[in-house]
């Protein structure tokens, strides 16, 4: 199992397939390094020009800069450390392998994230399917326990948990608006890129979501500070 460790040391797996490099879409000598400048200096659009032309060391810089956002984003969704650590290896895979492809339409940022965000619906999706037919092969004592745990949260959830407990009760597409909006502080514009849907979209969906919240947590923290 990777770990994230290994993911800065190994900017992408061996086995992927090579890509074929596209020609340089920028070149600016005000903005591109020369041989005296890190990397670590250099832009977003700069190291992924770099990389279109060959330089593998660019995208090593890129992975290093936003492997943490995107393991925070995705923990926020499933707090599974484990398989968040192999969902980000899996998601910049996607990134190395679409990255030669990029046009500079939108911000690395927001397009990093419309990969992760995919990623995670695909594996919401899956979830589903997997949870249908298991339940179908439970009895109905069974199904009752489960449906009775799920609908009561822990006696004593510490804060992080409770917001935790919160977002597993939204539907998925409301749970990726708040979490994008309120976790990881995009604006209604950047959600709308990353999303690909309209912003008046993302602004219901956040205010169903926010409802939704505080409609379950309400009562629950109501009980706590009595």
């Amino acid at each position: 199992m990777q770990s994230r460790e290994a993911i800065s040391v190994i900017p992408f797996p061996a086995e992927v397939p090579a890509v074929r490099r596209q020609p340089i879409r920028r070149y600016d000598p005000m903005t591109t390094p020369s041989k005296d400048v890190s990397f670590a200096q250099a832009s977003d659009d700069v190291l992924i020009t770099l990389f279109q032309n060959g330089d593998q060391r660019a995208f090593r810089v890129l992975v290093e800069r936003y492997q943490e956002r995107i393991r925070n984003l995705l923990f926020s969704i499933f707090h599974e450390p484990d398989f968040v650590d192999d969902l980000s290896q899996e998601v910049f895979v996607k990134v190395y392998e679409a990255l030669p492809g990029f046009r500079f339409e939108s911000s690395l940022y927001t397009w990093l994230y419309r990969i992760a965000v995919n990623k995670s619906r695909d594996e919401l999706r899956r979830r589903k399917l997997r949870r249908f037919f298991s339940f179908q092969s439970l009895d109905d004592g069974t199904l009752a326990e489960l449906e009775t745990r799920m609908a009561h949260p822990p006696k004593d959830h510490e804060s992080a948990d409770l917001v935790a407990y919160g977002l597993r009760a939204l539907p998925d597409h409301q749970r990726i608006v708040v979490i994008l909006k309120d976790i990881e502080g995009f604006s209604y514009e950047e959600i709308a890129d990353i999303l690909q849907i309209e912003v008046g979209t993302v602004k219901s969906r956040l205010s169903r979501a926010r409802t939704t919240l505080k409609n379950i947590l309400g009562p629950i923290i109501k009980e706590r500070i009595a």
